[in-house]
C-alpha cells in the first residue's frame, strides 16, 4: 500500500519574520498574509546572540539593531503569544509559536514550540540550549531547534556538522530567501552581507558525515509575509491538518522543500516514504509520483548528494491529450512589471467559461526588504488576498511594483488548477479590462499584455502544460552502496524546485 494514501499535503513556513522585533510589518498582517497560503506558520521573532562579535565602529550599526530588536521581542512576547492563539484555527490553520537564536559558532537556529505556550530561551550557547530543551521535554513541553541558512562559513553563522545533533534538529533547512544550501553549486547563491555559502557547511557535506535529517524551505521573509513566493516553502504529509499530527509528521521527516509553487511529491524507496530510515539491501527499488505546479523539466534522484538517475522530459509520452475532451492543467496569470518605483493597484476577476475549478493556489509575494534599516516599519503589508471563490471564477486583489532591476521579480499572481475543454475560454477582467484566450491558444504558449502601453503594469497568462508534462511518475533500481541517503530533486521549466527529505539505507 503506498504509505501516501492516507495522508494530507500541507503547506508551511516556519522561518520568517515580522515588526515583533526589528523586522517589518505587524504580526497580524503576517498572519494574515500566511492564511492566504499556508496551513501551517510560525512566525519567527529575532531574540538572542550570545556569541555577537565586539561592537567595533565598522559593524555597530548590526550589533545596535539586534539589540533594539531582542528588547522589542522580549517585551511584546506575551501580547504576541495572544494574537497566536487568536489566529490560530486547529485543523485548518495551525500556528507554532517561535524564536531565533543566532550562533557565530554553530550557525543559527529557529525555535518551534509544539503548544501554544512557551519563553524566549536564552542560552549560552548550543549546548546550553540543548539542555534547556531537554528538560523542557521532560516535564511534556516540546520543541525543535531547526539549523536554518546553513550554508554560510562555519564560524560566520553557518552550520557546525561537527557539533549538529537531530535530537531537537530533525531537518535542516535546505534554501530561504538567503540561499540554497545543497551544494557548492546552488540554484540560487548566497548573496547577503554576511557572505558567501561554504562547500563545509552544505547539505551534501552533511550527507557524506552520514548525518540523518530532513529538508525544510523557509522563506526567511522580513516583511510579514510567510510564504511569500519564490523565497521558500515546505510540503508536508500529515495524517491530518491538527497539530499533533503536524508535529508527528515534522518529527519523521514527512517533508519536502519547495522554492515558489506547490508540488504534490511522492518519494518511495522499498515502498518506504521519504524520511524514513531502513535496512539497507542489495537492491533498491526508487518510486516516485510527482504532480508539479508547471511543465516539468527533470527529476533526479540522488544518492548521498551523487546524481544517480535523471528522468527528463523526452522519456514520457509524445502525446499532448489532444484526442482528451477535458484537459487537466494549470492557469497561472501574474501581474506587475511596469516602470520601477510605480505602483499599481490591481482589482481581478479570473475564470473559465467552461468546466471546474479544482484548486487556487495563491502566489503572492511579499515587500523584498531584510535589512530593518531599508523600509519604514509603518504601512499596510497585507496587501494581496483572494476575495472570493466560485465553481468557474476566483476573486483576488494586489498591489504591484515596477521591478527594481533586470533580474528581480516582483510580480504577484494566483494559478488555479482546472479540468476544461480545450476550445473553452480562459478570462480576466483586470481593473475592468477584459481580457481573454482559448485554452487551446494558451497551451500553444504564454500569452500577455501591457494596461496601457509601453512601460505600464503588464500582465502575462503562462503556458498552460498538458497533463502529461506536469504529472509523472517512474521507478528505476539501484544497487548502490551499503550505507546510504536517497533523495528526489525536482526543476519545473519555470525554474521552480523541490527537494524530499531523505530516504537513509543503515544510517
Amino acid at each position: 500500500m503506498n504509505p501516501y494514501t492516507n495522508s494530507n499535503l500541507l503547506f508551511g513556513d516556519i522561518h520568517n519574520h515580522c515588526g515583533i522585533s526589528y523586522a517589518h510589518g505587524s504580526l497580524k498582517d503576517a498572519l494574515n498574509n500566511a492564511r492566504e497560503r499556508l496551513d501551517f506558520v510560525s512566525v519567527t521573532g529575532h531574540a538572542h546572540w550570545p556569541d555577537m562579535p565586539e561592537p567595533d565602529e565598522r559593524i555597530k550599526y548590526i550589533i545596535d539593531f539586534h539589540e533594539k530588536g531582542f528588547a522589542k521581542l522580549e517585551k511584546g512576547w506575551p501580547k504576541m503569544m495572544e494574537t497566536l492563539k487568536q489566529f490560530n484555527d486547529e485543523g485548518r490553520f495551525v500556528v507554532f509559536p517561535g524564536f531565533e537564536v543566532h550562533f557565530c559558532e554553530c550557525g543559527d537556529r529557529n525555535m518551534l514550540y509544539k503548544d501554544l505556550e512557551g519563553e524566549i530561551l536564552y542560552p549560552k550557547n548550543l549546548d546550553d540550549l540543548h539542555n534547556q530543551l531537554r528538560e523542557l521535554r521532560e516535564r511534556g513541553r516540546d520543541a525543535i531547534a531547526q539549523p536554518h541558512h546553513i550554508g554560510y562559513l562555519k564560524g560566520t553563522r553557518g552550520i557546525d556538522w561537527e557539533s549538529f545533533s537531530p535530537e531537537f534538529a530533525p531537518f535542516v533547512e535546505m534554501l530561504s530567501m538567503h540561499g540554497c544550501s545543497e551544494s557548492s553549486e546552488g540554484i540560487k547563491p548566497f548573496l547577503h552581507s554576511m557572505g558567501p555559502s561554504d562547500w563545509q557547511s552544505t547539505i551534501h557535506y552533511g550527507l557524506k558525515q552520514g548525518h540523518v535529517f530532513g529538508f525544510s524551505g523557509g522563506t526567511d521573509h522580513h516583511s510579514a509575509h510567510p510564504g511569500s513566493y519564490g523565497h521558500g516553502m515546505t510540503g508536508l504529509w500529515a495524517k491530518s491538518g491538527n497539530r499533533e499530527d503536524i508535529w508527528n509528521a515534522l518529527l519523521r521527516r514527512r517533508m519536502f522543500a519547495l522554492t515558489g509553487d506547490r508540488m504534490d511529491l511522492q518519494f518511495l524507496v522499498n515502498d518506504m516514504p521519504m524520511g524514513s530510515e531502513i535496512a539497507a539491501t542489495e537492491k533498491r527499488r526508487i518510486e516516485f509520483a510527482l504532480q508539479a505546479g508547471g511543465a516539468i523539466d527533470c527529476v533526479d534522484i540522488l544518492r548521498d548528494g551523487e546524481l544517480v538517475k535523471r528522468f527528463s522530459q523526452y522519456e514520457f509520452e509524445c502525446s499532448d491529450g489532444k484526442k482528451d475532451d477535458l484537459i487537466h492543467t494549470k492557469i497561472y496569470l501574474e501581474l506587475g512589471w511596469g516602470a520601477r518605483h510605480k505602483t499599481c493597484n490591481w482589482e481581478v476577476e479570473l475564470g473559465i467559461s467552461d468546466g471546474e475549478i479544482k484548486a487556487v493556489e495563491p502566489r503572492f509575494r511579499g515587500r523584498e526588504v531584510i535589512s530593518p534599516l531599508e523600509a519604514e516599519e509603518t504601512g499596510n503589508y497585507y496587501s494581496s488576498k483572494v476575495l472570493e471563490k466560485g465553481e468557474q471564477f476566483v476573486r483576488f486583489e494586489s498591489f504591484t511594483g515596477g521591478n527594481p532591476n533586470n533580474s528581480t521579480n516582483l510580480s504577484q499572481g494566483v494559478c488555479l488548477e482546472v479540468r476544461m475543454p480545450r476550445n473553452a475560454r480562459v478570462w480576466a477582467n483586470l481593473n475592468g479590462k477584459r481580457v481573454e484566450w482559448s485554452l487551446a491558444a494558451l497551451m500553444d504558449g504564454a500569452r500577455s499584455g501591457l494596461s496601457s502601453g509601453i512601460a505600464s503594469p503588464a500582465w502575462r497568462f503562462n503556458r498552460a502544460p498538458a497533463p502529461n508534462q506536469w504529472k509523472w511518475s517512474g521507478e528505476w533500481e539501484d544497487d548502490g552502496g551499503e550505507g546510504s541517503a536517497y533523495y528526489m530533486r525536482v526543476r519545473q521549466r519555470n525554474d521552480q524546485w523541490g527537494w524530499c527529505s531523505p530516504i537513509f539505507l543503515n544510517r
